[in-house]
């Protein structure tokens, strides 16, 4: 059988492999210019992000929160509620993506290959529903940093000193 130990480096060396997906996907997005965002530019960040998000959830659903109510108490409630929230606003910023997603269905853009589509032209909403993703990955990141550095600070109160 694996050690607690062995595991939570495993768990620890995943979130933190996460990071360079999350900072990348963001650069995608953000790092160019904001305001013309091609269907093609936000299926290449999509691509880029969800491997960050498997690397993140799969330890989070598989080994951290099955053992959350054992070890429930100071740091690991407030580890686990900067947890919640980050995933409470990945949830919101997802509510953004529906909505683009359906635009461009019923658009039946689908089967245009004009890479240069302007999204903001899809739809009168889209710049909400824009901005509802944007400040749903914005708090994502920064719950998930301060999540991060809780989880880090944890690991090496357990398992390092």
């Amino acid at each position: 059988m694996v050690s607690e130990g062995t595991t939570a480096t495993v768990a620890a060396a995943m979130v933190t492999a996460s990071l360079p997906f999350y900072l990348y996907g963001a650069w995608i997005m953000v790092g160019r210019d904001q305001d013309h965002v091609t269907w093609d530019r936000l299926v290449r960040h999509l691509r880029v992000i969800l491997p960050g998000l498997v690397l993140n959830t799969v330890p989070v659903a598989f080994w951290m929160a099955p053992r959350l109510l054992d070890q429930f108490g100071g740091v690991a409630a407030l580890h686990a509620f900067l947890g919640l929230q980050a995933y409470a606003l990945l949830a919101f910023g997802l509510t953004g993506i529906v909505r683009i997603f359906q635009v461009k269905r019923d658009a039946d853009i689908y089967e245009l290959e004009d890479p240069d589509t302007n999204l903001n032209d899809l739809h009168e909403n889209m710049a909400a529903w824009r901005g509802r993703l944007r400040i749903g990955v914005f708090g994502y990141v920064l719950f998930w940093g301060f999540a991060y550095v809780v989880g880090l600070y944890r690991y090496y109160g357990l398992y390092v000193a």
